[in-house]
């Protein structure tokens, strides 16, 4: 059996640093943010579940979201305004990004490729994905109310473009539950939460 090199790349997403534009007061790299974007994504789908008769799999939605943004291991994280500072760059990067996932799908043994493609090529037409999407929005969001509430006034644009890119999202409701009940608190200090 051939050797694979795909986990230890994969390992390499705590390299990747995330707002690599923006002045930080703690950087973030892809790894820390792929696990937020997978606790939000698990928990929408509980609450999606327990209070609005959803049918999820939050299991799978946490594992769509620890491998949402893998192929950044490959090609770094372009940030935001230079991926969609217009409709070209914005489908090149798009098949920049098919191309990585490519590239690691081949690290994996044939065997193994059937059980990992639908994480590294998600179908971007279903209700999981969509929630996926969501959490994302909502981890970066998060990150923007932490740099605001330790001072850095770098974030409050991003904050601003981030909470209206979300309005589309609160129509789910799910996500508007946890925009209501759960966001408020990472706003919070140690001693508030406590």
């Amino acid at each position: 059996m051939m050797s694979s090199n795909f986990f230890a790349y994969l390992s390499r997403m705590k390299l990747i640093k995330r707002w690599s534009l923006m002045r930080n007061t703690r950087d973030e790299n892809i790894a820390e943010h792929s696990h937020q974007v997978a606790v939000i994504a698990h928990a929408l789908g509980q609450i999606a579940n327990t209070y609005f008769g959803g049918n999820y799999d939050p299991g799978r939605l946490a594992l769509l979201a620890l491998y949402h943004d893998a192929g950044e291991v490959v090609i770094g994280d372009l940030p935001t305004p230079v991926k969609y500072y217009n409709p070209e760059i914005k489908i090149s990067y798009g098949q920049i990004e098919n191309i990585a996932r490519g590239k690691l799908l081949s690290m994996l043994p044939q065997e193994l490729t059937t059980a990992y493609r639908p994480l590294l090529f998600p179908d971007e037409s279903t209700a999981e994905y969509h929630l996926v999407k969501a959490a994302d929005k909502l981890a970066a969001y998060i990150k923007c109310l932490e740099e605001g509430t330790a001072g850095n006034r770098e974030f409050v644009e991003a904050q601003s473009s981030i909470a209206q890119a979300l309005e589309q999202f609160y129509a789910l409701p799910e996500v508007a539950w946890f925009r209501d009940h759960c966001l408020p608190a990472f706003a919070k200090t140690l001693d508030e939460l406590g």
